[in-house]
């Protein structure tokens, strides 16, 4: 829905409207207000506070021209309000406050590039040196993007409390060690990049894969992951920068063809590659492209690479298997995992048979190895359902069943369980 339509509306509803555009643009208000006052808790509470005021005002005074705007615009006097109020416990404040007011009074601070900017700035703060890699992640997917502690803790598959205690420590880390809220320089760059790719991709892979509710996709997550992509290209033209970006838009082109119209999950082989999104399948290849010209590239670009093949492919029984297997072979060198040896498993069942898959999947297991990852119990199942091994199948779909905390997949297993007799 379009700022503009909203404002064109003679009757609208003002709490359907606001919550449209906290959707939009929550997380923009909150990195601004971060920027404006320093402080992530003063700074989240005068988001809310913001729209609050929002719901109170504008069904008489009607919707801004920029609510993005006026919402920092509002926050910021929340906040200075509410420092204001707690003078008696600390003497320090009414400067404090006293400060933000003047470095923020200029309303033009608050313009649309001022405020793009703010989430690139945030990220960097979150992703700073000072701070640990798990602390990094989990910051910045709590601030930048809005995840919640519970979300984060599955997409880590460690617990909430763990999460919880990272992000407090986090943001004192950030308030005792004074790190700023700013870009860094050219030297201290490269440094940095690897964790906010990582941070990054992260967003985007629960936005493309939800780790838990009712939909597959979280779409607005994706399509920020791939803002940010974009923005970090500008700012760093580097070869995994562009990797990391070419894979995340592969991977975007088939979310239309991810879910049927009820919800329900359609496998890679399976999908309608016509609503496949071809301008960003160009553009991912061409970006691969251009990474692997470098011969400077990693592990980004080599998964963009593979889901290029992918995306080449006319159809599912066209796709190279043989050169998908050998790229993953180069991923394995790389950066060794056990999802990536999962993830070759797959490929070289499609290449050589199911015998052959499951036999890279038991040796992961024997090892002890994903034994808390359903999509590596659901490979294991479709290996051995293919190979007719019913029971077997069976128990290993159970096990992924109990494990999956999205509804579409729960479905999934269900229904293959059902199946199975």
């Amino acid at each position: 829905m379009q700022h503009e339509e909203l404002c064109a509306q003679p009757e609208w509803d003002v709490s359907d409207a606001v919550d449209a555009i906290y959707r939009a643009e929550s997380r923009h208000v909150y990195a601004t207000l971060v920027r404006l006052i320093g402080d992530f808790d003063l700074a989240e509470d005068a988001m809310h506070d913001a729209f609050s005021a929002a719901l109170e005002r504008w069904p008489t005074e009607g919707l801004p021209r920029n609510p993005r705007a006026w919402l920092v615009s509002c926050g910021r006097f929340k906040a200075i309000d509410t420092i204001r109020r707690r003078v008696r416990l600390d003497a320090k404040l009414p400067d404090i406050a006293d400060k933000i007011d003047q470095a923020t009074a200029d309303c033009a601070s608050f313009e649309e590039q001022s405020v793009e900017d703010d989430r690139l700035r945030l990220i960097f703060a979150c992703c700073h040196p000072a701070l640990n890699r798990e602390a990094r992640t989990a910051l910045t997917l709590r601030e930048v993007c809005g995840l919640t502690t519970d979300e984060i803790a599955r997409a880590f598959l460690t617990s909430t409390s763990t999460v919880a205690q990272r992000i407090v420590r986090a943001r004192s880390k950030i308030r005792s060690a004074g790190i700023p809220y700013e870009v860094p320089a050219p030297d201290q760059l490269e440094e940095r990049l690897g964790t906010v790719l990582q941070v990054v991709y992260l967003v985007f892979n629960e936005g493309y894969s939800a780790t838990s509710g009712d939909s597959i996709v979280r779409p607005h997550l994706s399509v920020e992951a791939i803002r940010l992509g974009r923005l970090l290209l500008e700012l760093m033209p580097g070869p995994e920068v562009m990797g990391l970006l070419a894979l995340m838009l592969l991977h975007e082109s088939r979310r239309a063809a991810r879910a049927s119209e009820s919800g329900d999950v359609v496998l890679l082989e399976q999908q309608d590659r016509s609503l496949w999104n071809v301008q960003y399948i160009n553009e991912g290849v061409s970006l691969v492209e251009r990474s692997l010209r470098t011969q400077q590239f990693g592990r980004y670009t080599v998964q963009a690479a593979i889901s290029a093949v992918h995306a080449e492919a006319k159809t599912a029984e066209q796709t190279d298997w043989t050169q998908i297997v050998a790229l993953y072979d180069v991923l394995s060198d790389m950066e060794p995992s056990p999802v990536v040896e999962l993830n070759r498993a797959v490929a070289v069942a499609m290449r050589d048979g199911p015998e052959a898959g499951l036999d890279i999947i038991n040796a992961i297991f024997a090892r002890g190895d994903l034994s808390d990852y359903h999509l590596a119990y659901s490979a294991r199942a479709e290996f051995l359902r293919r190979l007719g091994r019913v029971s077997e199948a069976r128990f290993a779909y159970e096990q992924a069943l109990a494990l999956t905390h999205q509804t579409p997949e729960r479905r999934f297993f269900e229904r293959r369980l059902a199946e199975l007799i």
